[in-house]
């Protein structure tokens, strides 16, 4: 999975292939397939759980009074820092489901840390999944250009703000 993020994150995930990450890791491709009979699909949706997991550290310790900031400064901090990796956790077609009864421990995970920090209670998921949708709305667009970094601190305070 390694390799698979590096190469992504370097030169996009159209450069991960089974093929190329067999010779990456000095395994063959048979031996890959062995670990994730479905290939390359399989292969991304383990990478993306994995930065389920890593997005959920970022996120759960957040509980301070600036908490909702916080965890926005992170998420988009995160997108930026991770492109090929944010990509294939919301982007690409995937064999994670969401918000089933097979959405994967490590993406219930992070979604339930979203949860924790706007607050339990009636409507919780719903806050929480219009929270991340701003928040992966605004990651897409800064990342594509079209929303000015100069701006970010005010997006975050304002999206702090309406989720207060």
């Amino acid at each position: 999975m390694a390799a698979a993020r590096t190469i992504a994150e370097t030169e996009g995930w159209s450069a991960v292939t089974v093929r190329r990450l067999a010779a990456a890791i000095g395994y063959s491709q048979p031996v890959l397939y062995q670990h994730f009979p479905r290939g390359r699909p399989e292969i991304i949706a383990a990478v993306a759980r994995s930065g389920f997991a890593q997005l959920e550290e970022l996120v759960a310790g957040a509980d301070d009074p600036d908490a909702l900031a916080q965890t926005a400064r992170a998420y988009l901090a995160f997108a930026r820092e991770h492109a090929g990796l944010y990509t294939a956790m919301f982007e690409m077609p995937s064999l994670n489901r969401f918000a089933s009864a097979q959405t994967p421990p490590e993406l219930r995970r992070g979604f339930d840390a979203l949860v924790a920090v706007l607050g339990r209670g009636p409507g919780a998921d719903t806050r929480a999944e219009l929270f991340w949708s701003m928040l992966h709305g605004v990651a897409v667009l800064e990342r594509d250009g079209r929303l000015p970094a100069a701006q970010r601190e005010e997006r975050i305070a304002e999206i702090a703000r309406l989720f207060s």
